[in-house]
């Protein structure tokens, strides 16, 4: 196995308890809404969170056309860790060529991506790490944005984070 010459490393500090930013992460009807950049939607992810389990995401672009990622879970730690293999799939989750979506040739077939969550007290810091071989691979994830795209599905995240206190706080004066 290659060993990785670079690290592509994605952070932000969001205003919510650690379990709810895990939940956030893991529950298919919140990942659908924030998968994907400004402008995606998300129709459709499943979630089998276990050791071996496979998830499924859709991100479908402005123009209509649905982008795929699938993957395995390696190693799971609740609420702190999750790590995993991810590629780009069709919708059964089986392994497509980056290049079938218009991606250079030597964009990886799969990925490596770890997912850490820092308790932080009311607050948590989520960050993701790829693998990433080669000097042209981490030129091509610079000029396909990735790092950007990241940004704005946080951005997204951070909104269903807030709705979801918001719901919790409703439950409780229910109460």
């Amino acid at each position: 196995m290659t060993t990785a010459k670079h690290k592509l490393r994605i952070e932000r500090v969001f205003d919510a308890p650690r379990e709810l930013v895990w939940e956030a992460w893991t529950k298919p009807g919140l990942v659908m809404q924030w998968w994907g950049p400004n402008y995606f939607t998300s129709p459709a992810c499943k979630i089998d969170l276990r050791v071996g389990g496979k998830f499924s995401y859709c991100m479908r672009g402005p123009d209509g056309t649905d982008y795929w990622n699938g993957g395995i879970y390696r190693e799971i730690d609740p609420f702190k860790k999750i790590v995993c293999s991810i590629w780009f799939s069709n919708e059964h989750g089986d392994v497509v060529d980056p290049s079938s979506f218009g991606f250079n040739p030597a964009f990886p077939k799969e990925q490596h991506q770890t997912v850490t969550f820092e308790d932080l007290g009311e607050r948590t810091k989520l960050t993701i790490d790829y693998e990433v071989e080669s000097d042209e691979v981490m030129e091509i994830i610079r000029q396909i944005q990735m790092k950007e795209g990241w940004e704005t599905s946080f951005d997204k995240f951070a909104r269903v984070l807030a709705h979801q206190k918001e719901a919790d706080i409703g439950e409780e004066s229910a109460i």
